[in-house]
């Protein structure tokens, strides 16, 4: 642009009667010829400015600690536990370290920060600005390692939010996703005691869904995205389901969902969240095209029985486990646990008890019986004694 307006200024200075002709104009300014290397360190600087420009939130700091003793435990749920008047501190202390104060206890190391701002979108580890994602009306880009969630509208950051997806042997799997159906308070099909608010299904045939569920700061689910109810009310409320058309469901034509890498199970009951120094460590990169990411795959043990036969693309999760393992998604040495329908077992369980309950009771009708004839039986032949020898019968 510099370049293009120094020639500007060169053609007009001609209008104005020198006598330079225009290759003496050209010839005249200096041009700078960058390198492809060059050129990418620009962009990424150029990027990098203008994601950085959209984040107005001051620097806060994070101390990291461990919770010694009860008292110090008891403190911190005085401090941090949810009240009325203590709303935004809750939030905060929660989002930062992805659990529930509930789940605290001595040993667990968390992080607590010197500043307390009601938007919790200056506590988020992923940037401010997407600018792959800036035709996008609605995008959610979920992260496994870091358990949290950011929402964008056209590239902008809208909400920040903590997570607990699947634990090793049930996995919330990487790769694209969209938003399905939605239920305010729903039953899981799978295990109807599972009382899910504000549930988001995100793959219809798999099941996985956003919902708000127990928090207990690491991934622990069976493969759905848990969240605090504000979150899962909030998102139930502003994304996107699918599109219908002639009755059937378009294929990914909902809100985007991109889940990337996996958990750090060895943590145990935290996570690498609980290292970071302040807020404006983005160890998140978002540098891709969301709608270009692979679509996720879903193993076969991991569907529900009852669809296992009629699933359309099948071929696909049947070799989705080998590739995910190849991959190194699945550790060599986890084994998946099966999709169970706990709902099933409980009926299959009455039913087997109820069975059982009348075998033993016709058991014992039988065996009633059966004493009450060999007791009609001895009656009988003691008559029959009795009528052979009368004398015997008057000895008694």
């Amino acid at each position: 642009m510099k370049y293009f307006i120094l020639i500007v200024f060169g053609l007009i200075a001609c209008s104005k009667g020198t006598k330079d002709t225009l290759e003496d104009i050209i010839e005249g300014v200096e041009t700078v010829v960058l390198s492809d290397e060059e050129k990418r360190e620009k962009d990424s600087l150029d990027r990098l400015e203008l994601i950085n420009s959209y984040d107005n939130f001051p620097f806060i700091n994070y101390k990291q600690l461990i919770i010694q003793n009860k008292s110090q435990l008891s403190e911190l749920i005085s401090e941090y536990g949810f009240t009325k008047e203590n709303i935004d501190k809750n939030k905060v202390f929660i989002t930062i370290n992805r659990k529930e104060v509930k789940y605290l206890s001595v040993g667990d190391t968390i992080i607590i920060p010197d500043t307390i701002i009601s938007d919790v979108k200056a506590y988020s580890l992923f940037p401010h600005y997407y600018p792959e994602a800036k035709e996008l009306d609605k995008v959610i880009i979920v992260s496994n390692y870091y358990q949290s969630y950011a929402c964008y509208e056209f590239g902008e950051l809208v909400r920040f939010a903590a997570c607990n997806t699947g634990k090793e042997k049930t996995p919330t799997f990487p790769g694209r996703y969209a938003l399905v159906w939605k239920d305010k308070k729903r039953r899981s099909s799978l295990d109807s005691t599972w009382i899910m608010p504000f549930t988001f299904n995100f793959h219809r045939y798999a099941g996985n869904a956003f919902h708000q569920f127990e928090m207990p700061g690491y991934a622990a689910s069976h493969s759905c995205i848990r969240q605090f109810l504000s979150d899962a009310e909030w998102l139930f409320n502003w994304g996107r389901g699918v599109k219908v058309e002639n009755k059937q469901q378009i294929w990914l034509s909902g809100t985007p969902v991109i889940i990337v890498g996996v958990p750090d199970y060895s943590l145990r009951k935290s996570g690498p969240w609980v290292f970071l120094k302040n807020n404006k460590e983005r160890p998140i990169s978002l540098d891709y095209n969301p709608l270009e990411v692979e679509e996720a795959y879903i193993p076969f043990v991991q569907l529900p029985e009852t669809i296992r036969n009629w699933i359309p693309n099948k071929e696909r999760y049947k070799y989705a486990e080998d590739t995910l393992r190849k991959r190194g998604v699945i550790a060599d040495y986890t084994i998946l646990t099966p999709s169970i329908d706990f709902n099933k077992q409980r009926r299959e369980k009455k039913l087997a008890q109820e069975k059982k309950k009348n075998e033993d009771s016709l058991k014992k009708n039988e065996l009633k019986q059966s004493e009450k004839s060999k007791t009609d039986l001895d009656i009988i032949k003691e008559n029959l004694r009795k009528l052979e020898n009368p004398s015997d019968s008057t000895k008694k």
